[in-house]
């Protein structure tokens, strides 16, 4: 498919973009959009006037400021959480549940997984800083109000 051939205002439109409350600008969303549905970056670029180069660096810019909304959305989530645990590098997966659930239950919070759910999604979510049973680098598990968990690597500033 070319870009010729998608309306991307009407894509946009049905997606409900709005340049004001968005970080993505106009042209970072056409992009996207003509993108997802197969356009080429040599088809947008003809169709925006413009080289292959600057569609490319357009979409990388893009694709870096989604990136950021969702680590910022991630954050705010984080600190919202009336639950929080920070597992320390050289915790046992294991023990995990167990602490979360404590946690939780002193706040009345209920989460919304099994022992065994919830050791494999920080698991999957912590990535190589969990290394078999070994949490290898510092975790924060955020709870929310409505069950949820989060899971973030944290950082510190040195």
């Amino acid at each position: 498919m070319t870009g010729a051939e998608i309306d991307v205002d009407e894509t946009l439109d049905r997606a409900g973009f709005a340049a004001d409350e968005n970080v993505l600008t106009r042209r970072q969303a056409e992009v996207l959009a003509l993108r997802e549905r197969g356009a080429s970056q040599a088809d947008i670029a003809d169709r925006l006037g413009t080289s292959r180069a600057n569609v490319s660096s357009i979409e990388a810019s893009a694709r870096e400021n989604i990136s950021k909304a969702r680590e910022t959305v991630a954050f705010a989530e984080a600190l919202r959480a009336p639950v929080r645990v920070v597992l320390d590098a050289g915790t046992d997966l294991y023990d995990v549940p167990a602490r979360v659930f404590d946690e939780c239950d002193e706040v009345g919070v209920k989460v919304n997984y099994t022992a065994p759910e919830l050791m494999k999604l920080v698991s999957d979510a912590a990535g190589d800083a969990v290394s078999g049973r070994n949490i290898e680098q510092e975790l924060l598990v955020g709870i929310t109000s409505d069950g949820e968990v989060r899971v973030r690597r944290q950082t510190r500033a040195e």
